[in-house]
């Protein structure tokens, strides 16, 4: 019995040694990352966006109007055991950019964040889609293609608003080029260069993943690469803070659908004779809510959706195809039950989401291979 007890004694006292050189030898975190930032909801336009990059680390904080961002104190969340300075909750004057730095708990890396606190600038409501940047695809698997993003018409507006769906279309094209993307810059404008749109083949891997089609879309608002694969349709996000009162949405257009219209049917196209594909632009006005920052794939045009005010769209003759450059002038319908609030006007509340397609079935992945929609002279029109 003794010989059992000292036994239990030695198990217990080597357990406690072993467990306690566990606990002194595990390594302390290295990292040194901002996970969340914050200010009171009611400050704020929309949360705050982080940016953490090789190259770039920032945090932006879009504050409503009458917000006096020289006196500010953001609160953020960063990862276990690091430290950063000035301290979360420092009240700071942010008239200009103000730096933090995140130490990591091992104190061996550290990573200096700019944090910017701005009033919303307000988007161009003009675009000849002459402007436009280069950007990388991915860089995953050794790809690193390139693909076009739209910039405003006016260069004193700085919001980088346009969006499309070409990232997720990067993960299946290789090293083609800008060009061989559903969305591009097109030559033969209305007036010099003009968006071009169209539908594509997304090759063996958008096939094996259901989604064997991609539409050239553009649109106001971003693409979440995070839902691509799994939750395409909210993906696209649509929308961006709007502070004046649409009226109409005018510009130029040509297109002619692709020669054979094909639907996803059990994860595989399956044509569909005698059906013609379409195109659509179309913008929607709403509200912003908390549980609804930006409208995408599943309600943008819903007639369900109580946060829509109005909508502007092309008709149906409209979008089945115009073989020159057409002009287009379409009137907001605004919903009966809507009213519009200038406080909430005044301070960001509402947005506008533009949308164009070359397939008005692009986000279910039935379309024609070959539709080219190009759009130009885009305007939205403002009381």
């Amino acid at each position: 019995m003794k010989i059992f007890r000292l036994m239990q004694v030695m198990t217990v006292f080597f357990s406690t040694v072993w467990l306690s050189s566990c606990i002194e030898n595990e390594p302390l975190n290295a990292e040194c990352d901002i996970v969340s930032a914050s200010l009171p909801e009611e400050l704020l336009v929309r949360p705050a966006e982080i940016v953490d990059r090789k190259d770039v680390h920032s945090v932006t904080f879009i504050v409503k109007n009458f917000v006096d961002v020289t006196a500010l104190a953001p609160e953020f969340e960063i990862t276990p055991g690091a430290t950063i300075a000035p301290a979360s909750g420092t009240v700071r004057d942010f008239s200009d950019p103000q730096e933090y730095t995140v130490t990591s708990e091992d104190g061996e890396w550290s990573k200096t964040y700019t944090v910017i606190a701005k009033h919303d600038d307000p988007i161009a409501l003009k675009y000849s889609f002459e402007n436009a940047r280069v950007v990388p695809a991915n860089s995953q698997g050794g790809m690193c293609d390139e693909f076009v993003e739209f910039s405003p018409t006016d260069p004193n507006v700085p919001n980088m608003v346009w969006a499309s769906g070409n990232q997720g279309f990067g993960l299946t094209n290789g090293k083609k080029g800008p060009e061989t993307y559903p969305t591009f810059q097109a030559d033969n404008g209305v007036v010099g260069r003009c968006a071009g749109l169209v539908t594509r083949s997304t090759g063996k891997f958008g096939a094996m993943v259901g989604m064997p089609l991609a539409a050239g879309n553009l649109f106001i608002g971003k693409f979440d690469m995070t839902n691509a694969v799994n939750k395409p349709l909210e993906a696209t996000q649509f929308g961006t803070s709007f502070y004046y009162v649409p009226i109409g949405l005018r510009g130029y257009y040509r297109y002619a659908p692709g020669e054979k219209f094909m639907k996803l049917v059990d994860r595989k196209l399956v044509e569909v004779p005698g059906r013609i594909d379409e195109c659509d632009i179309y913008a929607v006005f709403y509200e912003r809510t908390a549980d609804m920052e930006y409208l995408d794939g599943n309600n943008v045009l819903s007639d369900d959706n109580p946060n829509i005010i109005a909508v502007a769209r092309l008709d149906e003759d409209q979008r089945k195809g115009a073989a020159d450059w057409t002009h287009f002038d379409v009137e907001f319908k605004y919903r009966p039950d809507k009213s519009l609030d200038p406080e909430k006007l005044e301070n960001g509340v509402y947005a506008l989401a533009v949308v164009m397609t070359s397939s008005i079935e692009g986000a279910k992945f039935s379309g024609a291979i070959g539709s080219a929609l190009f759009v130009d002279e885009l305007e939205v029109v403002c009381l």
